[in-house]
């Protein structure tokens, strides 16, 4: 039976993917059709097993990414504390109305189940918030910075929940876990050494599922809040993104597991379907709070509705709170399958509204800026670039060599824009003019002053992609100026001249006629100094 359940989940998988929609409603509805020809979660010990390791893995991957310093950050901390409560306080009501009005699955609910509910519902979906903010380019944005930040609370909470739902008292060698830093250089010892092949995936694999997932368990703890943590401990290494990306399908292929097991628990009745429905019609109420929340803390009125669409829906980590309620016997079972369905009909409602997010600010900004509060936040102000000849877009090895030869004739007329606040600092403090921005987001452009006198744009990201979308975003803004690129593949340059780009260089063409001129001229000049002392032995025997 095993290739039937590969093939309907693929199958479902593929024909979601193709109306635009995330592919894990196509593994929900998967999971539905396999209980339809008589297969449920007991039949398939192995694939809960799956799903668990999908869970570890998500919260190890969300702990290398984290930056603690950004959650202390007030839209950050406060935005998603704040929002959690509120949610909370306005769902536990209507849910409480909807049962008296003769709704059978909340008529018999107490209290402190409604709240459960409320909690769950409160967050918002990290697999969908990622694939929007990675398919629009905008990952490293204000508002997809903010985004992230708000649901890795969100996902701290979550963890918290499942640590305290575990209901034993951990034991007292769970105390040891403060020691865990102590740790930190040797562990950092072993990440340095593992190189980049499968010893990196298997030493991600040890560390999340071992270290963390296992020790935990093993000291009374939830293992999903060890993955986290070792996570967190590894994020300050170069190679933590490397690690993030070398295990992305593994996480992924489990994942499928677990929103295969949800559908396993039953099918949807008529009157779940329809509650769902009515859950779903609550988002534009989830969506109106961040945007006056985060308005209040000095956003711009467009970086806040960007970041409240991109969190307007329900959650994978909304499901995993049910999971563990259900299994408790704290929820009646059906919970999960209705919270299911009103998750993937949020998708529906929020892939369209995070597509026209653009079109929909500029048709209510007027309206939309009223909610502003100033001074705006330091982040979200407008870019004063003054007014130069030359821009250089990436300030790394190239854009910062291309800098200073420009500075040997055309000193003061040149602005870099580098998108690491600490490569910034470096470049100010060298005496170079950068100013901190990411040419490769929406916010950059909306925020960025005009040079009436700008005469050459030098493309020198890393990221190809980026370096089309700010080709797009100049001729947008009616730039009339040259325009020059590095790039690294031959592809790229096709695609960057057919994009309007007046002149391109092959960063390893350039790189090999450069070491071929070196060596020519060194092998030159040692010519002529054999030369010259032949000369000079010639006289002294003269």
């Amino acid at each position: 039976m095993e290739p039937a359940i590969l093939i309907i989940t693929l199958a479902c998988g593929l024909l979601v993917k193709r109306i635009g929609l995330p592919p894990l409603i196509g593994y929900l509805v998967a999971g539905f059709v396999l209980y339809l020809f008589g297969i449920d979660e007991s039949s398939l010990p192995l694939l809960e097993q799956l799903a668990n390791l999908g869970v570890i893995l998500l919260l190890f991957a969300i702990g290398l990414k984290l930056d603690i310093r950004s959650l202390f950050k007030a839209e950050v901390w406060a935005g998603s504390s704040l929002h959690l409560l509120a949610s909370i306080v306005f769902l536990v009501p209507l849910l409480k109305l909807l049962g008296l009005l003769g709704l059978e699955q909340l008529s018999g609910l107490e209290l402190n189940q409604l709240a459960l509910l409320a909690f769950a519902l409160s967050f918002s979906s990290t697999i969908f918030a990622v694939k929007v903010l990675e398919d629009k380019g905008d990952m490293q944005s204000l508002y997809g910075r903010v985004a992230i930040g708000i649901l890795i609370m969100q996902d701290i909470f979550a963890v918290l929940f499942l640590t305290i739902s575990k209901g034993d008292i951990p034991s007292i060698w769970a105390l040891g876990l403060i020691l865990l830093p102590l740790a930190k250089p040797l562990i950092y010892k072993a990440f340095d050494r593992v190189g980049h092949g499968e010893l990196l995936v298997l030493f991600g694999l040890v560390m999340a599922l071992v270290l963390g997932a296992g020790l935990f368990e093993l000291v009374g703890l939830k293992p999903d809040l060890g993955a986290l943590v070792i996570g967190i401990l590894l994020a300050g290494h170069a190679k933590s993104s490397e690690l993030a990306k070398s295990l992305f399908y593994f996480k992924e292929l489990f994942l499928v597991a677990f929103f295969l097991t949800v559908g396993l628990n039953g099918l949807p009745s008529f009157a779940d379907i329809g509650l769902a429905a009515l859950l779903v019609l609550v988002v534009p109420i989830k969506i109106i709070l961040f945007l006056y929340l985060l308005t209040h803390f000095k956003l711009r009125s467009r970086t806040s509705l960007l970041t409240s669409f991109n969190l307007g829906n329900y959650s994978e980590f909304g499901l995993i709170v049910a999971a563990v309620a259900t299994s408790k016997g704290w929820l009646p079972a059906q919970w999960m399958i209705i919270i299911a369905v009103a998750l993937s009909l949020s998708f529906l409602l929020a892939a369209p509204l995070n597509n026209a997010a653009s079109r929909i600010y500029q048709k209510y900004q007027h309206r939309l800026k009223r909610l502003e509060r100033h001074p705006l936040h330091p982040e979200d102000r407008q870019i004063r670039v003054g007014n130069p000849r030359f821009l250089i877009l990436g300030m790394g090895r190239v854009g910062s060599g291309a800098y200073d030869e420009l500075a040997n004739k055309f000193e003061g007329e040149i602005l870099g824009v580098e998108h690491k606040q600490e490569l910034v600092d470096f470049h100010r403090q060298a005496g170079r003019n950068v100013v901190q921005g990411d040419a490769a987001d929406t916010d950059f452009w909306e925020k960025l002053d005009r040079a009436p006198n700008l005469e050459l744009v030098l493309l020198a990201m890393p990221n190809h992609i980026g370096n089309l979308f700010a080709v797009k975003q100049l001729q947008r803004l009616n730039y009339q100026g040259k325009l020059s690129a590095i790039v690294q593949y031959s592809e790229d340059a096709a695609s960057l001249k057919e994009s309007g780009v007046h002149s391109v260089f092959n960063l390893y063409e350039a790189a090999g006629a450069g070491f071929v001129d070196h060596v020519l001229h060194e092998l030159t000049s040692g010519e002529q100094h054999l030369a010259d002392l032949a000369v000079d032995e010639t006289e002294k025997t003269a």
